[in-house]
């Protein structure tokens, strides 16, 4: 379907109040799922990533790898092996995730970044101490960490010199010898409440919140915090939203003033969610 010149018009005025809103304020994307898959939708999120970035807002892109690593083990022989959804991590798959989330991975979005005409730089969660942590209680999971401290210094200095910084979510054990592989949600939750972020953006592969879970024309557009417990015994937030809702919530309570979950696999989902007066997904404040 052509868009009008009047269209365009239109959208361009109701995408101005929230470019003012935001310029110079800092949001904190977290990529993966399906919009990570498909290089449509990958160009869509760089795009506007990109287009956030030309306009004065300062975006952090904060990313996964499942598939990449699946792909990567599965070459290698190794079975990937999940515990309660998360990833087992013994000590041939931390070099695994460590080699493929530092490298192809993050690299590639940064290349992507600038093809589509953006400043941007690969990161680490070893590089400048951001990211430090210890192995989850109980070890079941090997090499899964539970941060303990977050170091944003080098991720301003990017911000302030006009870069878009891309995190790989690796973090350092405490004890300096291990490190260890970090949940992206979680990653970006701590990221952003560590920069007082304006907004913490989830990207999934799902609408959002649904009252009903197979209706998704059920979704629940906005969340009050106060609201999760209640909505969890209700069985409304269940399974593998538990932790991503968690993840919001935890942001919000540490200063982020909105967490949003938005569905990834919708071409320029963000700008949707941020400059537009619909949205788009769950909003948590």
């Amino acid at each position: 379907m052509e868009i009008t010149t009047a269209e365009r018009a239109q959208v361009l005025t109701q995408a101005l109040p929230y470019i003012k809103q935001y310029a110079g304020k800092t949001v904190v994307i977290k990529y993966g799922g399906n919009a990570m898959i498909s290089d449509e939708l990958k160009s869509a999120v760089m795009e506007d990533i990109v287009l956030l970035s030309t306009v004065g807002i300062h975006v952090v892109l904060v990313h996964g790898g499942g598939p990449e690593i699946n792909a990567m083990l599965k070459k290698l022989g190794k079975e990937s092996r999940f515990v309660n959804g998360l990833r087992y991590t013994d000590q041939e798959t931390m070099d695994v995730v460590e080699m493929v989330l530092a490298g192809k991975v993050n690299k590639s979005l940064v290349q992507l970044l600038e093809q589509h005409g953006g400043r941007a730089i690969g990161l680490c969660g070893l590089d400048g101490g951001m990211l430090k942590a210890v192995q989850v209680q109980g070890g079941e999971l090997g090499f899964v960490g539970d941060i303990t401290h977050v170091n944003v210094t080098l991720i301003r200095n990017s911000l302030e010199s006009g870069t878009i910084p891309v995190v790989a979510t690796i973090a350092a054990g405490e004890d300096g010898g291990a490190t260890y592989n970090i949940n992206a949600d979680i990653a970006a939750s701590r990221i952003a409440a560590a920069l007082c972020a304006e907004k913490l953006v989830l990207m999934t592969d799902v609408r959002g919140l649904l009252e009903k879970r197979d209706d998704e024309e059920s979704l629940i557009s906005v969340v009050q915090v106060s609201e999760v417990q209640s909505l969890k015994k209700r069985g409304v937030i269940s399974g593998g939203m538990i932790p991503k809702i968690d993840c919001c919530v935890e942001a919000v309570r540490r200063g982020v003033r909105r967490t949003h979950i938005i569905d990834g696999r919708i071409a320029h989902s963000i700008l949707i969610e941020m400059l537009t007066d619909e949205g788009i997904g769950t909003m948590f404040l």
